[in-house]
């Protein structure tokens, strides 16, 4: 016979996603039904077929809703009327252990259940899901009545204990339909608050008709994919990782994960909205609001919502004049005000009529006050009639090492980032706009600058800027990389790389409005983009080239940082020193081939990642490396990363070997996409001033770097500065070289340098 651990694993395997919650349920409904009739027999408490009196075995939570996922809790109570149940719960639950299956389980009486639901809101949620399984029917009943009854009489504590945890929630878990790697279940517009919902409208809170089928909708779409990532991984968790979404789309039948994680965003955005919807309205119920002044044509407060009055279809523009209310005063436009909108709202004209301008900044300049109300209206599709270049950017993913959010998401967040730094130009509305603008090409074919920038121009001079700002914000779109990418790429020494910036910005004020709107982009776009080491950089990059545009340029010579006092009297005593400062690493020592490669080992073999690295060879054959590595969680031992160093100067320590064992042994932390980085070898003589840059980008492991400078070493190039970043799982590595016979590389020694690059990297 088959038992009960195979059925399920069958029915796991095979089931269709949008059946297998009813049918684990069922399924684990009648092996637990039978085992209760058998036990409780055992136990002196079973009737016919188990229908023993004053015990009742009762499905709770998720289960009580059938809604078993695959690596769901079985949650349970075994329910008694001051029964005695012997030893009744222990033969109960260690089949289900024995099963390995997660058992949540408590054993209480009729009162005592009772008790504690009144006093404590996750067992009220629990029970408000309860469903009989086996023991006495009419046990259970009374206790299903007496949970909606005080729902029902404690309707205004129930509700304010829930809001108050879906508020802790919200707090803790991010958004389903914004974040890159969303919580399914406790995520804010995950299926918890589909649940809370539920559990508000016991207490007496009912949803339209229309709301409640999309509701159901979109929450049929979170628990099948929840379904499918649980098959996927045989793990509980709920957080759907970047790792996992290619292979749990494939099994869902998606067409990829990025059409899979747009209908998460959808079914997300569903849920937040009618969530948030339903907890306003009971605020707004139970709270005088203070009306605030609304002296607008066609805009009126009622009951603490702002009203629509006029048409939108007659007058376009009052749609921001309502969103600029909202953001501002933080007052939510009424639900019947949103439904004209979506009825009635003209596609705004080209160019906007008189006003409408000055209106959308001033939306956009209320900052993280906006994101809502932007939001809610592109919820009811009116935003793209505002903004329509806006609309293939809704719910998009982004399969990127360094983004938090989905595009549409991280535009708004930008946007209200510059919003906190409009004070520092002078020219905001560029701001805003530019941070607005400068990824909305990524919905689009293409290279999302080239496609932005196509696009730009157009909706500024629709809007009612002049040719002139048109251009400016083009440039910003065009240029909204530049500074993080020069400042953490290339040598900020070599004044080729000031003049290159400054040859972008030709100017001060735009200079200012790049160099904000880049650290507004950065904080949007998560912490990996903008720590203080690229905070810094960017801002030495800034100064030096106002310094560059000013025409008072003071860029230091190439080496200058290197060459200080100290380090100029360790090279002139002609021995090998090692100096730490901080987490910074210099190594002076005779100038050979392979000393920075070996110094780079050294550092590998301590697990310690190089964030910037620097050499120099003096013409009387000294040679000095400085490596500044990540702040270690731990403190660094820096005596034994010393001697170590001074070992493998000397040729006393296997390095190749030791890494090499250290990357078998040393499992490298989870990356965050699971695709691997593909390897690239870039030259790029024109860029830097007596060097050419080598650029490698290769798939992130132990000793990368020590690899990478020992090939260059072999293959006869001195290195004399390098810029090293590690995203998640890729590096990103630019080195300033000079070969035997200069500073350019000529393209056949290129071939074999990439060659032996990406042979060792393989």
């Amino acid at each position: 016979m088959t038992s009960f651990g195979e059925r399920r694993a069958g029915l796991i395997e095979t089931a269709a996603a949008d059946q297998l919650p009813a049918a684990l349920s069922a399924l684990t409904d009648s092996w637990l039904a039978e085992s209760y009739a058998t036990e409780a027999a055992e136990c002196g408490l079973g009737g016919a077929n188990g229908a023993s009196t004053g015990v009742a075995l009762v499905a709770v939570g998720g289960y009580g809703r059938s809604e078993l996922c695959p690596g769901s809790d079985i949650d349970l109570l075994l329910l008694h009327d001051d029964v005695d149940t012997g030893n009744l719960a222990d033969r109960l639950w260690y089949p289900i252990w024995d099963e390995k299956l997660k058992l949540g389980h408590a054993v209480r009486s009729m009162s005592g259940t009772l008790e504690l639901a009144a006093s404590d809101t996750d067992t009220a949620t629990a029970l408000a899901d309860a469903r009989h399984l086996a023991g006495d029917a009419t046990l259970t009943a009374r206790l299903i009545e007496g949970v909606q009854t005080d729902w029902r009489d404690n309707a205004a504590q129930r509700l304010d204990e829930l809001h108050r945890s879906v508020s802790r929630r919200h707090s803790q878990s991010g958004e389903v339909a914004f974040l890159l790697e969303p919580d399914l279940k406790t995520g804010r517009g995950g299926l918890r608050d589909a649940h809370a919902i539920r559990w508000a409208r016991l207490a007496g809170v009912e949803l339209p008709a229309a709301d409640t089928e999309r509701l159901a909708e979109a929450y049929q779409t979170l628990l099948r994919s929840r379904v499918d990532l649980h098959r996927t991984t045989g793990l509980r968790s709920d957080v759907l990782s970047a790792d996992d979404q290619d292979a749990v789309a494939e099994r869902s039948g998606a067409v990829d994960a990025d059409a899979f994680m747009a209908d998460i965003a959808r079914a997300g955005r569903i849920i937040t909205f009618l969530s948030d919807q339903l907890w306003s309205t009971i605020a707004r119920q139970s709270t005088a609001l203070a009306a605030p002044d609304v002296d607008i044509a066609g805009l009126a407060v009622r009951d603490g919502e702002l009203v629509i009055d006029g048409d939108p279809a007659a007058d376009v523009v009052l749609v921001l004049h309502a969103a600029v209310q909202s953001a501002r005063g933080g007052i939510p436009i009424s639900r019947a005000s949103l439904d004209k909108l979506a009825e009635r709202q003209a596609q705004f004209p080209d160019p906007w009529p008189h006003g409408a301008r000055a209106l959308f900044v001033e939306l956009l300049g209320c900052g993280h006050r906006a994101i809502d109300v932007i939001e809610t209206l592109d919820y009811f599709d009116v935003w793209t009639r505002v903004l329509p270049e806006w609309a293939p950017n809704r719910n998009r993913p982004q399969r990127s090492r360094y983004h938090r959010f989905t595009v549409d998401r991280h535009l708004l967040e930008a946007v209200a980032e510059a919003a906190r730094f409009t004070h520092r130009v002078a020219r905001p509305d560029l701001l805003l706009m530019g941070a607005l603008l400068h990824d909305i090409g990524k919905g689009y074919p293409g290279d999302h600058t080239q496609a932005g920038m196509r696009l730009a121009g157009p909706i500024a001079q629709r809007c009612g800027w002049r040719s002139t700002d048109a251009d400016t914000l083009v440039r910003l779109v065009q240029h909204h990389l530049l500074l993080t990418d020069i400042a953490t790429r290339r040598d900020l020494d070599d004044p080729l790389t000031v003049a290159t910036v400054a040859r972008a910005a030709q100017t001060q004020e735009f200079l200012e409005l790049l160099a904000v709107m880049t650290e507004a982009d950065c904080l949007a776009t998560g912490p990996m983009a903008w720590g203080d080491w690229t905070a810094n950089l960017v801002s030495a990059l800034v100064e030096m080239t106002t310094e560059h545009l000013s025409g008072s340029d003071s860029t230091p010579s190439t080496h200058r940082r290197l060459l200080t006092t100290d380090v100029v009297d360790l090279m002139a005593a002609g021995e090998t020193a090692l100096r730490v400062d901080g987490n910074v690493l210099t190594v002076v020592a005779p100038d050979e081939r392979g000393l920075f490669s070996r110094a780079a080992g050294v550092l590998a073999l301590r697990g310690l990642d190089v964030l910037q690295a620097d050499a120099y060879s003096s013409p009387a054959g000294m040679a000095v490396s400085s490596f500044r590595v990540v702040p270690p969680d731990t403190p660094v031992d820096w005596d034994r990363v010393t001697y170590d160093v001074r070992r493998s100067l000397r040729g006393h320590l296997a390095l190749e070997a030791r890494i090499a064992e250290r990357a078998r042994v040393y499992r490298r932390r989870r990356a965050l996409s699971a695709t691997q980085a593909a390897t690239s070898v870039t030259f790029d003589a024109e860029s830097a001033t007596g060097a050419t840059i080598v650029e490698v980008r290769t798939e992130d492991h132990i000793g990368v770097l020590y690899k990478v400078t020992r090939v260059l070493a072999e293959m006869g190039l001195d290195i004399r500065s390098a810029k090293i970043q590690t995203l998640a799982n890729e590096v990103v590595d630019a080195f300033y070289v000079v070969g035997p016979d200069g500073p350019v590389i000529d393209e056949a020694h290129q071939r074999e340098v990439e060659l032996a690059l990406r042979h060792i990297l393989a």
